[in-house]
């Protein structure tokens, strides 16, 4: 059986990095994301901030009392949520088992991946390398044979910190650490332990564990002495698995032109399909979604021969449901969408016995494509017929 390796990557001073990237001017200087209203809480902030005391949670009023020469940005929450997508597909590339815990962070479970822990290591490495090179951004990682280790290890050397946490290294690393460090243990359980005189996590080892539950109950003893020796079984869980993949535009102005229309369609159906190669999955189903000025909507769905993950099958099967099955009579496009159900990994379906070379041929372009996009960035690269800029639209 493999060894578990299990890695913890968090994103360094998340918010406030995505703000010094998009503002150089920015870099260096303290940086608080957050409202400065007299109810306004810190959300975050850069390192440089964190100097003068300033932690996220933080009053606004307290925190501009700390650091009042400190620049503010309201926060731009859909921004940052739309990089940790794309720092998610670059985890999703190294391991299919990602257990994200909030926007900036999440655990990688890489084992069998990984032969031993220094393994992980150097995975771990590459990983953050990606990271740097295609977002110019930095993250911390923790690698360890166990969730609580890894999250442990990854606090250790922020921020681009990379530290190996094996159990060999528990009496140099952990146990010297704050009781508090320790799942479970908030304000007040640490005065009570406090109270018997322990202060590190070794200290809880070098007491009878009768002694321990004497000041905090017999479970929870029990359980804080099991962190201490390393231990920790929880699995790594990547939640529920998406049920489709859909993209839809709501244009300013309605699509009456029949060359605009077709051109929307493949749009949607291009992003669709790099957002099932980047999950690594397949669908069977496409559905079109169309929306008049007068607010009329049709949904169709259609189900392909084979599930896929190329624009070119699902825009065709996209371009028959709007001539077989929508109705304009005269009507302009306010809404289109293309989205794509009946999703599997990819690979896990029966294959066929000749390879089509059409498709072989397409697949190819795809994925070469993909890999410019993620040197480049996602804006470098379009299809010839989708240079014309669309109409005005929204996601």
């Amino acid at each position: 059986m493999s060894a578990r390796v299990i890695l913890h990557l968090d994103m360094d001073a998340f918010y406030a990095a995505v703000e010094v990237r998009e503002d150089p001017s920015l870099a260096g200087k303290p940086l608080i994301i957050g409202h400065r209203g007299e109810r306004g809480v810190v959300s975050t902030c850069s390192y440089e901030a964190r100097e003068f005391g300033v932690r996220s949670a933080m009053p606004s009023v307290t925190a501009k009392r700390l650091c009042p020469q400190a620049t503010w940005r309201a926060g731009r929450m859909s921004h940052y949520s739309a990089v940790s997508r794309e720092i998610r597909s670059l985890m999703d590339g190294f391991s299919p088992l990602v257990e994200p815990l909030s926007i900036d962070e999440a655990f990688i479970d890489a084992t069998g991946i990984a032969s031993d822990l220094e393994a992980g290591a150097k995975m771990a490495r590459r990983l953050k390398e990606r990271i740097r090179d295609e977002q110019r951004l930095t993250a911390s990682v923790g690698i360890a044979a166990n969730k609580f280790l890894a999250k442990i290890a990854s606090d250790m050397d922020k921020p681009d910190g990379l530290v190996v946490l094996s159990h060999e290294s528990l009496p140099r690393k952990l146990w010297p650490l704050p009781v508090e460090r320790l799942w479970g243990v908030g304000p007040r359980m640490a005065e009570r332990i406090h109270g018997g005189g322990l202060r590190s996590i070794g200290d809880l080892l070098r007491v009878p564990l009768a002694d321990l539950a004497s000041l905090c109950g017999p479970g929870v003893a029990a359980h804080l002495q099991a962190l201490a020796r390393g231990e920790d079984d929880r699995p790594v869980v990547t939640g529920r698995r998406a049920k489709s993949i859909s993209e839809e535009r709501t244009y300013g102005k309605d699509l009456t032109d029949a060359d605009r229309i077709d051109r929307a369609m493949l749009a949607r159906a291009e992003g669709v399909a790099r957002q099932l190669r980047r999950s690594g999955l397949v669908g069977r189903t496409v559905h079109l979604k169309v929306r008049t000025g007068d607010f009329t909507t049709w949904t169709r769905a259609s189900t392909l021969a084979e599930a896929t993950d190329l624009a070119e099958p699902i825009v065709a099967a996209a371009r028959r449901l709007f001539v077989e099955r929508i109705r304009l009579r005269g009507r302009g496009v306010r809404l289109l969408g293309v989205g794509v159900s009946g999703l599997e990994q990819s690979g896990s379906g029966q294959r066929p016995l000749f390879e089509d070379p059409v498709e072989q041929k397409t697949r190819r372009a795809a994925l070469a494509a993909d890999a410019v996009r993620r040197r480049m960035g996602e804006q470098s690269l379009t299809r010839a017929r989708l240079i014309r800029p669309e109409e005005e639209s929204t996601p």
